[in-house]
């Protein structure tokens, strides 16, 4: 069975000895109660990885993921990290194509669909991003932006690849920070688009996770977490504490 992944990513918050306390915290609040159907993803600073991979030792179903990555195994990329360094770390997961990597930092669909295959090719497990923006949304074009980002950042990966090593999120955009959320009927409608276009692009399409991101908190996880198609969710702001975030896991 894969189970369902609830991922905490920190962005640009926390200090080490923050996030070690912060992940030490979600262990006890959590306790023997990790619903056996779930894993747990914490995606701290790189400067925090490693206090939170030893945090992390020796704890079922908690893993640990980077933010991002420079395609490449070492070099002069000044202020980068490469899939080695984060795996040297204790990482098993990173994330490609944020919006806030696409929109704020300017990577573009080329060079994601390169960091997705040597990512993979690496040994990292891959959680795409996908979204559109409110101006897409508006303009009717939700489907179009989808489909152009997943099929430009899956161009380059084996059709063949393993449901446990890719996953896909859907944030859209205008939901991320900003306290709106999309309503359950929109949430099923897209993460099916999102099913259709991986069962067209990929072998096992079927069984690779959709999560959902997008001011997801405890009070809305509950029923955001078991519509179709919702694998897991990716969370900001409200897995910054410890206690809002083991609700959401326990949702």
């Amino acid at each position: 069975m894969i189970k369902k992944l609830m991922a905490a990513n920190w962005k640009m918050f926390k200090t080490w000895e923050q996030a070690t306390q912060t992940a030490r915290e979600l262990i006890v609040a959590i306790g023997q109660d990790l619903p056996s159907d779930r894993e747990v993803l914490l995606i701290p600073p790189f400067t925090a990885l490693r206090g939170v991979s030893e945090t992390l030792a020796g704890q079922k179903g908690y893993f640990l993921g980077g933010q991002n990555f420079y395609p490449a195994k070492e070099g002069a990329f000044t202020g980068e990290i490469s899939p080695a360094q984060l795996i040297d770390a204790g990482c098993r997961f990173a994330l490609v194509g944020h919006s806030e990597r696409r929109h704020v930092l300017g990577e573009k669909d080329e060079f994601l669909a390169h960091k997705v295959f040597y990512g993979l090719d690496n040994k990292l497990k891959i959680i795409l991003c996908v979204g559109e923006k409110i101006q897409e949304r508006k303009k009717g074009l939700v489907e179009q932006v989808l489909t152009s980002q997943l099929e430009k950042g899956l161009e380059k990966i084996d059709r063949n690849v393993s449901a446990l090593d890719l996953v896909i999120a859907y944030e859209p955009v205008w939901a991320i920070g900003t306290g709106e959320t999309a309503v359950n009927e929109d949430i099923v409608q897209v993460h099916s688009f999102i099913r259709k276009k991986l069962k067209d692009f990929l072998d096992h399409g079927e069984q690779i996770r959709i999560l959902y991101g997008g001011s997801v908190k405890p009070d809305n996880c509950g029923s955001i977490i078991w519509l179709d198609n919702v694998d897991g969710v990716l969370v900001g702001g409200a897995s910054l504490k410890a206690d809002s975030f083991s609700r959401i896991v326990q949702a």
